[in-house]
């Protein structure tokens, strides 16, 4: 199993993000993604966020090992081809190490804010489907001819290409069964949603079903699951992160409890092992919970104590 961090906008300043990157690069973490958010999905819209991919471009000269990405870009935010030009950049730069997350874009105080078309849910999950054939055609052919509903190209060229060959990573988050599942099993090479060994087995399940449709091994995938991190044999602790988890994202109780990776180091160790065996190849630990002062011990103990342990 690899192990990521999925460092929040606003929850850090340039210098904090830098300095996480550089410790957990050093700590020997696998994956570092930034997330993509223009102000904060609060009622008040105050407050600081720093600009991912801006932010990505620094980090990527900075930190010279781990996979580098975004956990996930809002495709309502940029046109694909714009896209594809800016990540076969961040790929350059980093020496062919991108992880291209994408969704179809769901925070919608923002594209209020900045008179940015929301759209449907269907429309933005159509978007979404167009998009990941437009940016796979950019990356990986000469010159490019697209006539969607949505995109449209006409003998489009990109250079220089990515480093990666035939491109870089496209991962595509979200859990819907119906529609983002099958654009997964068309486009992607990696999944990634908010969930732990239940919901990844449900929906990874599901997934294979899209995959056999569209004539897909669905073993070529790689799965990603985040899960919010307490190591602390403290129950009430515990109790009380699955609690904010569930007031913050709006789940139940029983989901925000899959969702937190929370407890003693073996109800850790025997939790990862569950997540392997629904299939799940890469852990994301969010950072958006606790401040990383408070966090920095955990993510020490998880890379050194308690990754050696788990299965796969």
């Amino acid at each position: 199993m690899k192990f990521g961090i999925f460092t929040s906008m606003g929850s850090h300043d340039w210098e904090g993000i830098r300095t996480l990157w550089l410790d957990v690069e050093a700590m020997g973490w696998d994956i570092a993604c930034v997330t993509d958010h223009f102000m904060p999905n609060t009622a008040s819209r105050s407050g600081p966020m720093n600009e991912g991919w801006s932010t990505l471009s620094a980090l990527a000269a900075l930190v010279p090992r781990m996979q580098i990405g975004t956990i996930v870009l809002g495709n309502t935010y940029r046109h694909p081809a714009v896209l594809a030009k800016m990540a076969a950049q961040v790929d350059i730069i980093s020496g062919g190490r991108l992880l291209l997350g994408l969704g179809a874009g769901w925070q919608e105080n923002e594209h209020t804010a900045y008179g940015l078309p929301f759209y449907t849910v269907g429309e933005r999950l159509a978007r979404l489907d167009e998009a990941c054939e437009v940016l796979l055609s950019l990356w990986t052919q000469e010159r490019s001819d697209y006539d969607g509903r949505f995109y449209q190209l006409s003998d489009a060229p990109l250079e220089p290409k990515p480093l990666q060959t035939p491109h870089p990573e496209l991962m595509i988050g979200g859990g819907g069964e119906r529609v983002t599942l099958r654009i997964v099993a068309k486009h992607a090479d990696h999944w990634n949603v908010w969930g732990g060994p239940r919901i990844l087995a449900h929906k990874g399940a599901i997934l294979d079903q899209h995959c056999e449709a569209v004539g897909r091994d669905p073993s070529v995938l790689s799965r990603s699951a985040n899960m919010a991190l307490l190591m602390s044999d403290d129950k009430g602790a515990c109790d009380a992160m699955v609690a904010g988890v569930s007031r913050r994202m709006g789940r139940t109780p029983d989901d925000a409890a899959d969702i937190c990776l929370t407890g003693s180091d073996q109800a850790i160790v025997d939790r990862l092992n569950e997540l392997a065996a629904s299939g799940v190849d890469t852990l994301f630990v969010p950072t958006m919970f606790r401040s990383v002062d408070e966090m920095r011990d955990d993510l020490a103990r998880l890379i050194s104590d308690i990754a050696p342990k788990v299965d796969g």
